[in-house]
């Protein structure tokens, strides 16, 4: 019996069907693919190429599919869901704290920050953090007449104390810089960090690249920079922090914000000879206890080379030995006062003050004047200032290794 004469037809005469293939007689599988080109072949000849190659279509497609949900699920958890807003400490009643549109505040970037400023690797000598010159027990200060910085170098100014730093506008004791992030930097490469890049001295560039070495640090500058340590992150990251030292907790706070029993009854008096008789609020003033502005009382005046203070800054001659007003916070321990340390206790500082300043030709007579106190006024004036103490709750972190 002769075979069957073989049927010809074209895949644009099948059925569709949603998976492409079809059975026509005797079980033999036909595909119908949509081709550019009408294309006929034998039925029952090249039928199992026909279906194989179907198969393989098949497979690909699903493998396809396969592919593209599982980049979508890994895009997925990628993704990371936006930070909650964070609270961050704040003066209550003051107004709202100005942070740089290049540096917002983020728990990792603070987080960071607040490693860097504690981290002695920084410094040109391996000696020094940016804490060594602002301790918690010395008021945010280091207790010494002048900074020390690295490899012992002596300063020519003391160091401010970093209360409520992230209100101000101007930094320094003359305010030659105008960010946290350049003064900053400025204190890393200069005497403080010695960081230089001269004299055989590392450079900002050199310690970062460091920084970089250490698995810990290189993590999270990823994560929060999206690149490498540099100069400019790691002062970024060092302000964010900084921003975060608000005397928040203190008996001075609370008191302002309506809680009289804050203070004892000698503070209180003492607050009210401050404001009132001794008008030490003329220049000490509000929440921050500070003007921000800058006044020669006269101190360091009487030297050979006097420190002129702002007068470098502006080189306007009733600038000259104006130096900026500091904040009385936590005054009871930041000892010896003054931006060159003369004033070695507070009953000094503040006899100096109640005298009208020292005399030379530039004392801002303006908003110093002598004023006479009885003894319990000078006790209660002075039991006030005692009573500024802030509570600082940053703990040292552990340092990335």
């Amino acid at each position: 019996m002769s075979p069957p004469k073989p049927t010809w037809l074209s895949p644009s005469h099948l059925p569709h069907s949603p998976f492409g293939l079809w059975r026509r007689g005797h079980g033999d599988i036909i595909r119908a693919a949509q081709v550019n080109q009408a294309k006929t072949f034998p039925l029952g000849e090249s039928m199992k190429q026909v279906a194989e190659h179907s198969r393989g279509r098949a497979l690909a497609v699903l493998l396809a599919a396969v592919a593209f949900l599982a980049a979508a699920s890994c895009k997925q958890e990628v993704a990371k869901p936006p930070e909650e807003p964070v609270k961050w400490p704040a003066i209550a009643g003051y107004s709202a704290m100005t942070i740089p549109a290049d540096n917002p505040m983020t728990r990792a970037k603070v987080e960071l920050g607040r490693q860097l400023y504690y981290d002695q690797r920084l410094s040109g000598d391996g000696s020094r953090s940016c804490y060594s010159c602002h301790l918690v027990e010395n008021g945010l200060t280091d207790g010494k007449p002048k900074a020390i910085g690295a490899y012992n170098v002596e300063l020519p100014r003391s160091s401010p104390t970093l209360w409520n730093i992230g209100y101000h506008s101007q930094f320094y004791w003359d305010g030659r810089s105008g960010s946290l992030e350049a003064q900053a930097k400025a204190a890393w490469a200069g005497g403080n960090m010695g960081a230089s890049g001269k004299d055989g001295r590392p450079g900002l560039e050199e310690i970062c690249a460091r920084l970089n070495r250490i698995p810990g640090y290189r993590k999270q500058f990823q994560e929060v920079f999206g690149a490498e340590a540099s100069p400019d992150n790691v002062v970024k990251a060092i302000a964010a922090f900084e921003r975060t030292i608000v005397a928040d907790d203190s008996a001075w706070v609370r008191f302002r914000g309506g809680a009289a029993n804050a203070l004892s009854e000698a503070a209180q008096r003492g607050w009210k000879i401050f404001s009132e008789k001794a008008k030490c609020s003329n220049c000490h003033d509000g929440l921050l206890l500070t003007d921000q502005q800058y006044h020669n009382v006269g101190i360091g005046m009487k030297g050979k080379t006097p420190d002129v203070g702002r007068f470098k800054v502006t080189q306007s001659e009733r600038d000259t030995g104006a130096f900026k007003t500091p904040t009385l916070m936590d005054i009871r321990k930041s000892a010896p006062y003054f931006h060159d340390g003369s004033v070695a206790t507070l009953e000094e500082a503040v006899d100096l003050m109640l005298g009208g300043g020292l005399k030379n030709k530039y004392l801002d007579t303006a908003n110093l004047k002598p004023v006479r106190l009885t003894r319990q006024e000078r006790a209660d004036l002075l039991e006030f200032l005692r009573s500024l103490d802030a509570n600082y709750k940053v703990t040292p972190p552990q340092l990335p290794q």
